[in-house]
């Protein structure tokens, strides 16, 4: 009986997420002391007989299904209207997908982290914050609840077709810009999410300002909504591959897939470069006597 129970008080935790998000990131410092935590191995086989590994993957999922439902849905309701003014408009769509991850950040950091985004878990993998076979795993559970969350919203609206008619909420380059436009506008905007994460989530600002990480999903669900309102005109911000592949595979139309890459390349170029950045500029550490 006592062998059963492990897994629940012990495995459980036994392989956590390494950059924890809200209360979970004050219990790893004692005090205001600060201790660099060593960095994720490059593969953890125990990972894959624990139940917090498996229970991550499957919040991924959730919680990139939640955020593709209700995004996607105010998209084709800002569409739908015969005006504007009759629709929460371009802030709404915003608002949408910003408070989407405010929440969802919240509910789901002290299980995986909360990324619901692979540029996010990318970034957090270069930076060695998570070993690269739950980096994988999470990539997968995104995309996958990703495409679910688009075909629940596929199958509320596509009556009369209005779910092709109005490009399934997908991501493309807007006419107008060119794809160098889109691609420079995902770096740029994919940048701005991920350093927002580095930065919110950094546990020796936990050890020295213990308010910040209760406040972390605020600053990374504000980054995305900021965001979304400069690029929307532009490529109809993506920031987030799971979220332009899903909407991409559920319309699966040429113009979709026309531009699937920048909204894979620009991510992740951004997810790089603001890892460089936090690793190396705002904290030093390879600069830093060991």
């Amino acid at each position: 009986m006592q062998a059963k129970e492990e897994d629940v008080s012990v495995g459980a935790n036994k392989f956590p997420e390494r950059q924890p998000i809200g209360i979970a990131a004050q219990t790893h410092d004692e005090g205001k002391d600060y201790k660099e935590p060593p960095p994720a191995p490059l593969f953890e086989p125990g990972e894959l007989t624990s139940w917090s590994f498996y229970r991550a993957g499957i919040a991924e999922f959730v919680a990139t299904f939640l955020f593709l439902y209700i995004t996607i849905l105010t998209v084709m309701g800002v569409l739908k209207g015969e005006t504007k003014c009759k629709t929460v408009g371009i802030q709404g769509i915003a608002w949408a997908f910003g408070g989407m991850i405010f929440a969802l950040v919240y509910c789901t950091a002290g299980i995986s982290g909360g990324h619901i985004n692979p540029a996010v878990t990318f970034g957090l993998f270069l930076a060695r914050k998570l070993s690269l076979t739950r980096a994988v795993f999470y990539i997968i559970m995104q995309c996958l609840g990703a495409i679910a969350g688009a075909a629940v919203v596929k199958a509320f609206t596509n009556k009369g077709h209005f779910f092709e008619i109005n490009n399934g909420g997908a991501n493309f380059v807007a006419h107008g810009y060119t794809k160098g436009s889109g691609l420079g506008a995902e770096i740029i905007g994919t940048f701005v999410l991920v350093y927002t994460v580095f930065s919110a989530t950094d546990a020796k600002r936990s050890a020295r300002d213990s308010h910040v990480p209760i406040l972390a999903p605020l600053p990374i669900g504000f980054a995305v909504f900021l965001v979304h309102l400069a690029t929307i005109p532009i490529t109809g911000t993506g920031i987030n591959p799971a979220r332009s592949l899903g909407a991409a595979i559920i319309f699966n139309k040429d113009r979709a897939w026309d531009d699937q890459w920048i909204f894979w390349v620009g991510p992740f170029i951004g997810a790089a470069l603001a890892a460089l950045y936090h690793v190396v500029v705002i904290r030093a550490i390879p600069f830093k006597s060991k």
